[in-house]
């Protein structure tokens, strides 16, 4: 892998001057995105030392590439037809994954055992990990890192980070539940084993305050094991008094619970939010 990543770095050096003419540019780009789309490879992941998210942005830069390397085609898939660059993922029997119709991932992406995908889009460089839930009309962008045991409900948008090349993508980890018509973006992340109420806005201006202290803990990011709201808070400006958003934790979860999903939905009723 260390030779196909020195061949990728070498083409992005003159990335402006690549043309769909170019077959030899091409055959090395889609070996890269080939092992995303086996698995084999991803765009990022969590140091198990450091806690960073550690982008291998090589990977980044072949899919920039395949879009410049790729011409316009029209597809057909059934009685649907499709005018892309880019083909759509198969083989889903043999993967152990179940897709029903309405639901499309892009090839590039990966979709380990046990996934379930409703009518929703799985971007490019995404990665959903084993025995998760992409629910109905639930979106996940390029480059997002989803982890295993994990529910999108219907509706949530988890935002696709391409460009720059070194930015990191929305991560979200194992045991997590993302409530319906959340909205997780521009590298925002989501702790292990953590529940969002429906409709949270989360990215990296958005604070995360512990309802408990007032602290803030940080922008952009949920601990783990944590039930998450959203809420407002007063600011004033030379115009007035105005309520901008944040993410509010009202509960911690013992480590490595798992979710009773009758007792969060209780827990949330009682600060008027539903999942």
């Amino acid at each position: 892998m260390a030779d196909l990543q020195s061949h990728i770095e070498e083409l992005w050096a003159r990335a402006s001057e690549l043309t769909p003419d170019d077959t030899d540019a091409l055959t090395i780009v889609a070996e890269a995105i080939g092992l995303l789309d086996t698995g084999e490879a991803r765009i990022a992941e969590v140091d198990p030392v450091s806690d960073e998210v550690v982008v291998h942005q090589w990977l980044k830069q072949a899919i920039l590439m395949l879009f410049r390397l790729k011409s316009m085609e029209t597809m057909e898939v059934g009685p649907f037809e499709f005018a892309d660059k880019l083909p759509l993922k198969r083989d889903y029997a043999a993967a152990g994954v179940r897709v029903v119709p309405g639901a499309s991932a892009r090839w590039g992406s990966f979709l380990d055992r046990g996934v379930i995908c409703m009518p929703s889009y799985v971007n490019i460089g995404a990665r959903v990990g084993a025995d998760s839930m992409v629910d109905t009309w639930a979106t996940v962008g390029s480059c997002a890192q989803i982890g295993e045991r994990v529910h999108l409900s219907g509706g949530v948008g988890i935002g696709g980070v391409l460009e720059p090349a070194q930015a990191a993508p929305v991560v979200i980890e194992d045991d997590v539940m993302i409530g319906s018509r959340c909205m997780v973006t521009e590298g925002a992340r989501v702790g292990r084993g953590s529940l969002l109420g429906a409709g949270v806005i989360l990215n990296p201006s958005i604070p995360v305050i512990d309802a408990e202290t007032g602290e803030e803990l940080s922008r952009g990011r949920v601990p783990p094991w944590c039930v998450a709201v959203q809420a407002s808070r007063r600011r004033e400006f030379s115009g007035g008094e105005f309520f901008l958003p944040c993410v509010l934790v009202i509960k911690r979860l013992t480590e490595g619970q798992r979710h009773d999903k009758a007792h969060l939905n209780d827990v949330l009723r009682q600060h008027g939010v539903s999942t």
